[in-house]
């Protein structure tokens, strides 16, 4: 586990998920119920700042994509 990352659970199906810090408040479909769920904040204990839940984004439209500029 990167040091940017924190551990979560769904909320549906109790699925231990995990992820990077800069994606708290995105919304993703979780791997194992298929579930729309948000990732929340990091525990309050970490270093990290909290963001605001981001309605609409979803992992496929918020992680930039790789173009090539020709």
């Amino acid at each position: 586990m990167a040091s940017s990352d924190f551990k979560f659970e769904c909320p549906h199906c109790k699925q231990h998920l995990q992820c990077a810090v800069e994606h708290a408040g995105r919304q993703i479909q979780c791997p194992s119920c298929d579930h729309l769920i948000n990732i929340p904040n990091p525990p309050s204990t970490s270093s990290f700042p909290r963001v605001p839940r981001q309605s609409g984004k979803t992992w496929d439209t918020s992680v930039p994509r790789n173009r090539k500029s020709e």
